[in-house]
């Protein structure tokens, strides 16, 4: 009987203990709750590149695709993932090269025509040098004269001395112009070179390589919405593609306004992948955003932009995969 009551008197200790330890597990997880936060994220490579159409030169704001890498296709730095075509580029070289023969022979020809004429003003003033010297001796010889003839002979040598600075003015400004002229054919030429050079130059980047290690996903056609294609026209400033690198990745996430002030850069978070709810990567949060914006159109919840950086590469996370980060809050 003593026995019996033993057993009852420990058997209400431990129902008592039991009921004082329930509350307080149920206090400490709900306090442990109250200090985590979920945002759901998506993830994104740490490198990517985006491969955005230049303009080439001053002529071509408009290229076509001749060549294109299949989407998802890895690749390897320095593969060729995108060809444009250089038709109207190899059109051009052609065209200014024919402008520079021209122009090339048209200085050849100015160069003979300046020679000619510079020898006939040579001429010119070595004859009119001959005259003014031929009218000085006669004015000289004439001073015993009559007064007519000494006035005579004064006019002659009058006349021959405007003749003779008339034709050295002649020369010196034909020397001039000929520089001017030269000068303006050179300039010519070198603009036709240089421009040849340019288009010549712009023929190896016409073939878009990768500078790093990734996967290669091809744009969209911003005209049809569709992804790009073999034949398809894109403009200056239209993306082409790009190629994210695998290795190192982030999760581009967000925060609560209400809890914005409770967490810090370099804090621990924990990753996991929504395909893969129980394994659990571990992140650090890499920035913070200073704007504080709506979560969505239809939401109006105020959000600051998040940025992890998940610690460990792993082969099963990959661009564009949903996730939650829980945060540790302070």
């Amino acid at each position: 009987m003593l026995k019996d009551i033993k057993y009852f008197i420990w058997a209400v200790i431990l129902i008592f203990f039991a009921a004082c330890q329930q509350p307080e597990e149920a206090k400490t997880q709900e306090a442990i709750g109250k200090h985590r936060v979920v945002e759901t994220g998506e993830l994104a490579a740490i490198d990517s590149r985006a491969f955005v159409l230049q303009r080439y030169g001053r002529h071509w704001y408009q290229m076509k695709i001749i060549g294109l890498l299949k989407h998802g296709s890895e690749v390897q730095p320095g593969d060729s993932i995108i060809q444009l075509d250089p038709t109207e580029i190899k059109k051009y070289i052609i065209d200014r090269e024919g402008d520079l023969e021209t122009q090339i022979a048209s200085l050849e020809k100015m160069k003979v025509d300046q020679s000619n004429q510079r020898s006939s003003l040579e001429s010119n003033l070595k004859s009119e040098t001959a005259t003014f010297d031929l009218r000085k001796l006669e004015l000289e010889s004439a001073r015993f004269e009559s007064a007519r003839i000494r006035k005579i002979k004064q006019l002659e040598f009058e006349q021959a001395q405007i003749n003779f600075a008339k034709v050295k003015r002649q020369v010196e400004l034909y020397k001039i112009r000929e520089r001017s002229e030269l000068k303006i054919q050179e300039i010519r030429i070198k603009r036709l070179r240089d421009e040849i050079k340019s288009a010549y130059e712009i023929l190896p980047q016409l073939t878009i390589r990768t500078p790093i290690e990734g996967i290669f996903q091809i744009g969209d056609n911003q005209r049809t919405r569709q992804m790009l294609k073999v034949g398809d026209e894109i403009y200056v400033g239209n993306k082409m593609g790009n190629v994210p690198a695998l290795k190192w990745m982030k999760v581009n996430t967000t925060i609560s306004e209400n809890d914005f002030l409770k967490i810090a850069v370099g804090q621990k978070v924990i990753v996991r992948l929504d395909a893969l709810p129980k394994v659990e990567f571990e992140g650090e949060i890499n920035y913070i955003g200073k704007l504080c914006r709506l979560k969505d159109d239809k939401s109006k919840q105020k959000v600051f932009d998040v940025e992890v950086k998940i610690l460990k590469s792993d082969e099963r996370l990959k661009p564009g995969m949903t996730v939650s980060c829980e945060y540790l809050l302070k």
